[in-house]
């Protein structure tokens, strides 16, 4: 049955809506949204998070009374999902863009460090010979890649490795010195690894059309520019790609989480989940809570163990719980999705699991005066190999909110780790990550910074979903998602299903969590 077909009453909706149970697993992004979507319609919705605060790779961090973004700082407004939910959750006078400024490299063999050159896409020039240009790939470079404009168009547009079509076409110095710095810093890979289909639709049918690859991205920027021009001023994107909320991107967690308060919902953390199960109609999830001491991430056998001692000793209250629900959302990353899922979903161990590099990012508050001119920008790439560190952002230079709440002081996020490479301060203390962060930013950004310029540090370790753009990612996330979509009452939300990137995540969990709440209503 759909709602085409049916005739039941808006009133017989909200009470069939009122009797279903849906168990939300996982308290980021993805889990919030999916949570909201089926709280909204009237279901009774319970979401579970197993660290003591919500939002996953959305964090916060108080460095000596400065509130900053610990991880995810801002979101792509393209498709305008993420800008509409936050407008949803009245939060429209916090959004904020940019500030100008600009990226710049560093590393570049005999140049040092320049300003990442304007006019291209993905670090492609539409115009080798641009002084920008140049400056980083040198004349030689400059000839290399204008023979792509006379190369004879024998295998164009059918090239899928984004690194092997431009290092064919414009040399390996625009790959390796313009190309790999934007792969790496944007998604931790190298480009060869990046499928140009998904990374930039259309450069391929451009490429074939007009026979170059330079030619090709000049084309796909007059056709943007002329899409924007014909737009309604209340379409275009406000200056940048990206966007952030003044206040930091944990502001919007704090939202929905109100939200799903007001809405009804039970949201519970500190809270790990064991076990799903199918019991009869429904489905069983077995909960642990972590006592004092014991983390999340501890081994959950040891924290089984240590709960049922504490149960023992001290005849409190049972920790292990048993909750039913009709329907569960797995939204967790992508090893404890598989983990949690592999009984009730068993097709899912025949698909390949992505490879998710772990990323650091240490943030680092400074006295710096230097810093106050933004010598390089609002953030700076690294040419792969040059640096241990892949990218920086001067935060305080990038965005104006973050600028008036340090003062005087400068902040700087540094961040470690790619695809195939372990981030360097992995094996590094805090204060040792911290000392490296430091002589990774006064080497990326040209000054020197003394040890005692640092004033507060702070150390965020995440695993980075892989993103879209890999080549073959898009056959694993289907072949993922088909396993989990063909068991009724289970779902399955988040950047390892979505793609990398809160503009990819929102979409699919209001999408994903509208698919289970129309089979419980209507099936």
């Amino acid at each position: 049955m759909t709602p085409e077909s049916s005739s039941a009453e808006p009133s017989d909706l909200a009470a069939r809506a009122a009797e279903k149970h849906v168990l939300v697993v996982g308290g980021g992004i993805g889990g919030l949204v999916a949570a909201r979507e089926c709280a909204k319609v009237g279901m009774r919705v319970t979401l579970l998070e197993a660290d003591d605060d919500l939002g996953g790779a959305i964090r916060r961090v108080e460095l000596d009374g400065v509130t900053v973004d610990a991880g995810a700082e801002s979101y792509a407004t393209r498709g305008g999902h993420v800008r509409a939910l936050v407008k949803d959750l009245g939060l429209s006078d916090r959004i904020v863009a940019p500030r100008p400024g600009g990226a710049w490299l560093a590393g570049i063999a005999g140049v040092g460090a320049a300003p990442l050159p304007v006019g291209g896409i993905l670090g492609i020039p539409a115009n080798p010979f641009q002084d920008d240009v140049r400056r980083i790939i040198g004349w030689s470079g400059v000839w290399r890649a204008y023979l792509d404009r006379v190369r004879p168009p024998l295998t164009i547009g059918h090239q899928l490795s984004l690194g092997k079509l431009v290092a064919s076409r414009m040399g390996a110095k625009v790959r390796d010195r313009l190309v790999a710095p934007v792969t790496t810093g944007v998604y931790s890979a190298s480009p060869d690894d990046v499928d140009i289909d998904v990374a930039a639709p259309g450069l391929n049918a451009a490429l074939t059309r007009v026979g170059s690859l330079s030619g090709a991205v000049q084309t796909l920027r007059d056709d943007a520019a002329a899409r924007s021009s014909a737009a309604p001023t209340a379409a275009k994107a406000p200056g940048a790609a990206v966007e952030g909320l003044s206040g930091g991107m944990s502001t919007l967690v704090d939202a929905l989480a109100e939200d799903l308060e007001q809405l009804g919902a039970e949201v519970r953390t500190g809270v790990r989940v064991r076990g799903i199960r199918r019991a009869g109609a429904s489905w069983t999830i077995e909960t642990a809570v972590a006592p004092a001491g014991l983390s999340p991430e501890d081994d959950p056998d040891a924290i089984v163990a240590e709960l049922r001692a504490a149960e023992v000793e001290a005849g409190a209250d049972p920790v292990i719980e048993e909750i039913s629900a009709d329907a569960v959302i797995v939204a967790t990353p992508e090893a404890a999705a598989r983990e949690l899922l592999a009984v009730a979903v068993p097709a899912l161990k025949r698909t390949d699991a992505a490879s998710s590099p772990e990323i650091e990012i240490v943030t680092l508050l400074l006295e710096a005066p230097e810093l106050d001119a933004a010598p390089r920008g609002t953030g700076v790439l690294t040419v792969p190999g040059s640096h241990t560190a892949k990218a920086l952002t001067h935060s305080t230079a990038k965005w104006g909110w973050v600028r008036d709440a340090a003062g005087t002081r400068q902040i700087v996020r540094v961040s470690f780790g790619a695809q195939g490479e372990p981030a360097a301060t992995s094996g590094l203390d805090d204060e040792a990550a911290a000392a490296l962060a430091r002589t990774e930013a006064a080497a990326m950004l040209g000054v020197a910074l003394a040890p005692d310029a640092v004033i507060a540090a702070h150390r965020g370790r995440f695993v980075q979903s892989q993103p879209a753009s890999i080549i073959g990612s898009g056959e694993r996330r289907a072949a993922a998602r088909a396993a989990v979509q063909a068991v009724p009452g289970i779902a399955a939300v988040g950047a390892w299903l979505a793609g990398t990137g809160l503009a990819q995540v929102v979409p699919d969990a209001r999408e994903e969590a509208d698919r289970l709440r129309r089979a419980l209503l209507w099936d």
